[in-house]
């Protein structure tokens, strides 16, 4: 094992153990020159709009993503039931794909809270919102229906890089429609990465973006709302209602920054390391292995049911944690490297072998 234990020199972790664990990138944590940047943090108080670092990260991501204004928050959820409130009134409806994160993964924040509908629309195995299925869900102007207000895109979906066409495509149909539209990018970046588009170049067109800190940018909290400066005055006073104003959150912002400005290419060697992982898995016969051309930092494994406690079992006596062998869903990020990847998929190997 311990001959391929991370020895990345760019990621000194401060983790206890040595675990290999697949479960998200959200369980990255933070090198030590990112918290050594929180020691110089500019701290205020940013309910009255007087911490400098989150003045900083917001003005910074607002001109990354080409747009007037930004707004920090403690969770991608948060930012995106705020884009939804500040968008749309009560008795107004979203439309969202049946499988994006803001559809199936966010408790109907925006109907619970905001009187908000969700109309689900189907989508392709990649992930792919069907142009026609969209129109033909705006509803008309009837009191029988909702009004039909925002549609809410999502790019990379369970790892997919959205074509950009096709999501140019749905943007301009649904403004032609008088819609409005949000951008779910919590793993912008890494379509950023593997199509190189710029973040402007992906977010042209969206009235509002939200993008996360946590997750392959290895940031420990935090995500952005980005869009017109009418917009994120909205969604500030929206912010407050919903407990996200924060006091002195520089400390987590300087975080946020550090890794904007330090953990955006590095991207590829997640990338890189989960194509790596699908060819040595798609090796071993037992198990089907789901990676295309479009997929990212993410695998997914489905192994023979009677294997899947036994294997699961296995790896964890190995120090490598998964979240499931039905469909599981591999993801690679800064604290797993090329070293670990060998590692993984000699064990699985062994397995099978034995």
């Amino acid at each position: 094992m311990n001959q391929y234990k991370n020895t990345n020199t760019h990621y000194e972790s401060l983790k206890s153990d040595d675990s290999i664990d697949f479960r998200s990138d959200t369980l990255t944590i933070p090198s030590a020159a990112m918290l050594e940047s929180v020691q110089g943090a500019k701290l205020g108080d940013d309910v009255y709009g007087e911490d400098l670092e989150v003045i900083e990260l917001q003005e910074f991501a607002a001109e990354l993503l080409g747009k007037e204004a930004s707004l920090f928050f403690p969770s991608g959820t948060q930012s995106n039931l705020t884009a939804m409130l500040s968008h749309c009134q009560r008795g107004d409806e979203v439309l969202i794909g049946q499988n994006y994160h803001t559809n199936v993964y966010e408790a109907r924040g925006a109907s619970v809270l905001g009187g908000v509908g969700i109309c689900p629309i189907d989508t392709s195995e990649s992930g792919s919102m069907n142009l026609e299925d969209m129109l033909n869900q705006i509803k008309d102007d009837d009191p029988h229906f909702a009004v039909t207000k925002l549609l809410c895109l999502e790019n990379t979906i369970s790892g997919k890089v959205q074509p950009q066409d096709e999501l140019s495509n749905l943007v301009d149909a649904a403004h032609k429609r008088g819609l409005s539209t949000h951008l779910d990018g919590a793993r912008l970046f890494n379509a950023h990465i593997h199509s190189g588009l710029s973040m402007k170049e992906l977010t042209s067109g969206f009235d509002s973006v939200s993008i996360c800190l946590s997750k392959g940018l290895g940031a420990p909290v935090g995500s952005l709302l980005v869009g017109s400066k009418d917009f994120i005055g909205r969604a500030l006073r929206l912010r407050k209602m919903l407990g996200g104003g924060l006091r002195q959150v520089g400390v987590v912002a300087s975080c946020g920054m550090f890794a904007l400005k330090n953990n955006i290419k590095r991207l590829q060697e997640d990338h890189n390391n989960a194509k790596l992982l699908a060819e040595g898995l798609s090796s071993i016969s037992q198990l089907k292995v789901e990676y295309g051309e479009s997929q990212t930092n993410m695998v997914f494994v489905n192994c023979p049911k009677t294997h899947r406690e036994p294997l699961t079992s296995f790896l964890l006596e190995n120090k490598i944690v998964i979240s499931s062998l039905d469909r599981g869903r591999f993801v690679c990020h800064l604290g797993i490297n090329n070293k670990d990847i060998g590692f993984v998929v000699e064990v699985f190997r062994d397995y099978f072998n034995q």
